[in-house]
């Protein structure tokens, strides 16, 4: 049988970008190797490094190869150094034209606090209680891709920025909010500001109507400022959380923490396009250089993509249980470290849980033997 094969874009960026990928990237090749399936990569100039090479955060040649592609590897995008852009020439400009010219509309975020971290949620947590609910984000619609502007001087300067939404946009990622609920425990949370916005008033019109047609789910609605607050008093409640561009960006940062750290957390956006997957953490270039970065989140984007897009699950446990094992042992980077870890640079812990992953491959083929 031919072994599969899949083009993946790669797009360091900026920051810690290309230490977290260059760790993903060595997880991705180890899995590759022993589960039959190869993997091309094609590094791209994106963000402030390709403001700096090209004048423009998103090159024409590396739109045109990730829309080739079969998925987008991404590590983080932007720093002070090109604060002073125009908006439309930022860093992150860039990613949300990528976004839009991938057509990924939905952005999932898992927010799973993993055992050996249950020490570190802020929480004090029963010992029955999981955190484990996925947040589905709007992506290219709302307050981001609406017009902005600055007009008038001195004290008659004043600034707006659009938000928009239309019914195809909310049913679209409703229904894929449904979808990825039926995978789970069939409950949807809908989060929105319906007593003061007249997209939320929409937002919420149309998710009512598609629910009331979904008789194996449960569908309730919270207000964006108590679903805030829901989040840190009762986050085992949650199972799929639907909602906006913007209150989906500001909710899963929130959520980061209940799990030990933004470090922590990946993401996959899926639509009509190639998949786009990356941390959802920043550039931090306040580590770059001290190998301090935690490359956990980017790697488990690659989990991420080897179950959902790639079909390979049992290369994506195979990758949870090392990074499982690793935490569990205390071996951590500083971001994660609790009283009697052994703190690590973010190049030592990638190399210890790349040997744990042998193992747990070696323990898959063994059992696919028997």
């Amino acid at each position: 049988m031919t072994p599969a094969q899949w083009t993946i874009a790669v797009l360091p960026g900026d920051g810690i970008g290309p230490e977290v990928v260059r760790a993903a990237i060595g997880v991705l090749e180890d899995c590759s190797n022993q589960f039959g399936f190869r993997v091309t990569l094609i590094e791209l100039p994106f963000g402030g490094n390709a403001i700096d090479q090209f004048g423009v955060p998103l090159p024409e040649q590396t739109l045109t190869t990730c829309l080739k592609a079969d998925v987008v590897l991404l590590g983080a995008v932007g720093g002070p150094k090109w604060d002073s852009q125009p908006l439309d020439r930022r860093p992150e400009a860039g990613l949300l034209g990528l976004r839009r010219a991938l057509r990924v509309y939905a952005n999932v975020r898992p927010i799973q606090l993993r055992d050996p971290l249950r020490a570190l949620s802020p929480l004090r947590l029963a010992p029955d209680t999981r955190v484990d609910f996925e947040i589905i984000r709007e992506l290219v619609g709302d307050i981001y891709f609406g017009e902005h502007k600055v007009e008038g001087q001195g004290a008659g300067e004043h600034a707006t920025d659009v938000a928009t939404y239309s019914v195809p946009e909310i049913e679209r990622i409703t229904r894929f909010a449904f979808e990825r609920a039926r995978r789970r425990s069939r409950r949807v949370t809908s989060v929105d500001k319906s007593n003061v916005l007249a997209t939320s008033r929409l937002w919420r019109r149309v998710v009512s109507r598609m629910g009331a047609d979904e008789k194996d789910l449960t569908l309730d609605h919270l207000y964006v400022d108590n679903a805030s607050m829901q989040i840190i008093l009762r986050p085992g409640q949650f199972d799929v959380v639907l909602t906006s561009n913007l209150f989906g960006d500001i909710l899963s940062d929130e959520a980061a923490a209940l799990v030990g750290s933004i470090g922590m957390v990946p993401s996959w956006s899926a639509g009509d396009g190639p998949p786009l997957v990356e941390p959802i953490h920043g550039s931090a270039p306040q580590l770059v250089g001290q190998d301090a970065a935690n490359p956990s989140g980017t790697i488990l984007c690659i989990s991420l993509l080897l179950r959902e897009h790639f079909g390979v699950p049992k290369a994506a446990e195979a990758i949870e249980r090392a990074l499982d094992s690793v935490l569990a042992d205390g071996i951590r980077t500083a971001d994660i470290a609790e009283l009697g870890s052994t703190v690590v640079g973010g190049s030592r812990f990638t190399a210890e849980l790349r040997s744990r992953l042998q193992k747990e491959i070696a323990r898959v083929k063994a059992q696919s033997a028997s």
